[in-house]
């Protein structure tokens, strides 16, 4: 019988992220800053405006676009957000969680052999939906010395004549870092130069912290017209398992990624669409508070990993530190798997979000400060070990 698995499938490799969580389901008693998944619940009037939506009925599928009450919440919360205005009817489709509606990007935009220039460290599932798509990634290594922040020059080196499009994540997962308006800015130029389309998941665009609050390259001069702007409700509203995102691009481009959705997956979830309306019209209270423990938790970790003298800037977004464990020697992989069999504490290797993340952990602050103090009672213990055994 031959073979018939598709070989671009086979060669891909799983997810890096994947591999630990499945060891740590296997050890009950590890405490784990693995995941990327808030841990608060979501906002009790979201879940009413669910119950209230069961109860009446309200089970069948929507429009394959959306809810048109929930495609204008969210152009209205984009608008006040970030000051771009999309048409509801035209600009804008309700998608299964921001994962969908990037992938579905690609799909709509990506033909064999177009490059798409990813800067890296970046959240595992970016470069293996170029290549579903038939496209080629082509990465960029962020510098830490630069806040893992793209710069303009790494960004003209990177473009070849097959270039067609850049996809940036800022809040940045894993790193946390963010890109100022100013840093945005000194991209544009050479975005319009090439006539590059621009692919931007801002899915932690409501955790940001230290005063500095999101900026979207959408919302700049020539730019709306050229990007696929991704959001979601996973991580401002903690509701990750209600599998809900959404996406804004031109008509042309919207046009062909709600096909797609059409054949693939008919609509999103209709009592997360409900429950969704709520949450971009009246669920900004429950974000600020959210945000607001996230960056006590924040500070937490960069004490303690500035009393361990273990380098890592400090993440100004999302709810992950990428600490620098390069004194010690070992790969990403090897420290993690060393402090889960010592301390039971998981973490993520730096290396599971790009060859670049090499030296480097990422650390979820998504979890109860109890949690992270016992997690890091732990590291520390561990760090002083490995100290040790160097001399």
């Amino acid at each position: 019988m031959r073979n018939f698995l598709a070989k671009k499938i086979v060669d891909m490799p799983p997810s890096g992220i994947r591999k630990f969580f499945d060891i740590v389901t296997e050890m009950p008693e590890a405490i784990s800053l693995g995941v990327g998944e808030p841990d608060f619940d979501t906002p009790w009037p979201i879940r009413e405006e669910a119950i209230k939506a069961i109860k009446a009925g309200k089970t069948f599928y929507t429009a394959n676009a959306g809810l048109a009450e929930l495609r204008k919440a969210v152009c209205d919360y984009t608008q006040r957000k970030i000051g771009v205005e999309y048409d509801p009817a035209a600009e804008c489709f309700i998608s299964v969680g921001g994962s969908e509606a990037i992938d579905l990007a690609f799909r709509a935009t990506v033909e064999d052999g177009d490059e798409v220039i990813i800067p890296q460290p970046c959240f595992v599932s970016y470069e293996p939906c170029v290549r579903m798509a038939g496209g080629v990634p082509v990465t960029i290594p962020l510098k830490e010395e630069h806040e893992f922040r793209l710069q303009p020059e790494e960004l003209k080196a990177a473009i070849t004549p097959k270039t067609k499009a850049l996809f940036i994540s800022y809040p940045n997962n894993p790193t946390g870092a963010i890109m100022e308006k100013e840093d945005l800015e000194k991209l544009v130029p050479i975005i319009l130069e090439h006539d590059l389309l621009v692919i931007t998941d801002e899915i932690y665009a409501e955790l940001t912290y230290g005063g500095k609050d999101h900026f979207s390259i959408a919302s700049l001069p020539g730019m709306k017209e050229r990007c696929i702007y991704v959001n979601g409700f996973s991580k401002a509203f903690a509701m990750t398992g209600w599998r809900l995102g959404y996406a804004m691009a031109p008509q042309a481009i919207m046009q062909q990624m709600v096909k797609i959705h059409q054949y693939c997956i008919m609509s999103s979830p209709t009592i997360s669409q409900y429950a969704a309306i709520y949450a971009m019209t009246s669920g900004d209270a429950e974000t600020q508070m959210m945000r607001a423990s996230y960056d006590r938790r924040r500070k937490y970790l960069m004490r303690r990993f500035s009393e361990m003298g273990i380098p890592c800037f400090e993440p100004k977004g999302a709810f992950y530190m990428f600490p620098n464990i390069q004194e010690f020697g070992m790969t990403s992989e090897a420290f993690v798997l060393e402090l889960l069999k010592r301390k039971q504490v998981a973490a993520v290797p730096g290396s599971a979000f790009g060859a670049c993340g090499e030296g480097f952990l990422r650390i979820s602050y998504a979890y109860s400060l109890d949690d992270l103090r016992l997690a890091f009672d732990r590291i520390e213990a561990f760090v002083q070990e490995l100290r040790a055994e160097k001399r």
